[in-house]
């Protein structure tokens, strides 16, 4: 018994020094780690109003919503883990901080390589929200895809085409390829080709044309561009005549529709100053037909 009572003795002697030494040590501590969660307070509010105020301007900086919100948090991450290291680094704990900051380094690199996409997706997204290539609504033509641009998120950029049907394509496809946007400029260039006979007067086909299309199509045509007429080449049946106006794109006519009205207009001028739009001309030749010109031949020279 004086055994088991002299063990219990030490053990509670044991238990009193290490909570003396605890209480010693926070006590010593104290100021340090009130500091500590003062600095990390601080941050904390700091990150926070970083935030609100980050989603506001990143707002109007960027064409989403989405990449907007994740630019905020990044930044407010990166104000919150700043306020932490240096709270660790007042209590003492320098070690502490470099071994988060390796094990992050660590971790990074791990999930890079395991989502190498994503984080390709998420790059590109937030880049071409700094460039800004495109904005909502424009008719864009990449990847091999055209169509209206519906919205741009963290991962893929979305297009309507003509078809009404809903593409998706990867944000480092759209970034890495090539990328045409037809509304950027406000203009576009229409091109209409004719064919006139060759007995025809060029020059006054070619007035007929532009007068023709300034007179039907000038309330929508571009105000800083003239329509323009050439003659271009020599068809099998015809002499090819080149009619270009521009038209401001997106405007009150769509593509499609100025080129109706423009070949309506053609058409209509042509017929009433009697230019021809000749048809194409083919000459077949039978064997039978051919047969009897050898025939022919044959008694010509006998």
């Amino acid at each position: 018994m004086n055994d088991e009572a002299a063990s219990f003795e030490d053990a509670y002697h044991i238990l009193i020094e290490k909570l003396v030494r605890w209480y010693e040590l926070l006590v010593s501590h104290l100021p340090n780690a009130v500091a500590a969660l003062a600095i990390f307070g601080v941050f904390f509010l700091m990150a926070s109003i970083a935030r609100r105020v980050g989603e506001r301007l990143f707002a109007r900086a960027f064409d989403t919503g989405a990449i907007a919100q994740l630019v905020s948090t990044i930044l407010k991450i990166a104000i919150l883990l700043l306020g932490l290291f240096i709270g660790l680094g007042v209590l003492g704990l320098q070690k502490t901080v470099l071994s988060l900051l390796a094990g992050a380094g660590i971790v990074g690199i791990a999930l890079g390589f395991a989502f190498q996409d994503l984080a390709e997706n998420l790059i590109a997204g937030i880049t071409m929200g700094i460039r800004k290539p495109f904005k909502t609504g424009d008719l864009i033509e990449t990847h091999g895809e055209l169509g209206h641009v519906q919205s741009l998120n963290l991962r893929n950029s979305i297009l309507i085409n003509f078809s009404g049907q809903r593409i998706i394509i990867p944000n480092k496809e759209v970034f890495q390829n090539k990328l045409v946007n037809y509304s950027q400029t406000g203009e576009r260039r229409v091109e209409i080709s004719v064919g006139i006979s060759f007995d025809s007067d060029i020059e006054n086909a070619a007035k007929v044309a532009k007068e023709a299309i300034e007179a039907d199509c000038g309330d929508w045509l571009h105000p800083d561009k003239e329509v323009e007429a050439y003659a271009l080449s020599f068809d099998a049946s015809s002499i090819g005549l080149k009619v270009r106006y521009w038209i401001k794109y997106p405007g009150e006519k769509t593509y499609y529709a100025a080129i109706h009205d423009g070949v309506a207009s053609i058409r209509e001028a042509f017929r009433e100053h009697e230019i021809e739009i000749p048809f194409p001309i083919r000459t077949l030749q039978t064997s039978e037909r051919l047969a009897l010109e050898i025939q022919e031949k044959e008694y010509a020279h006998s």
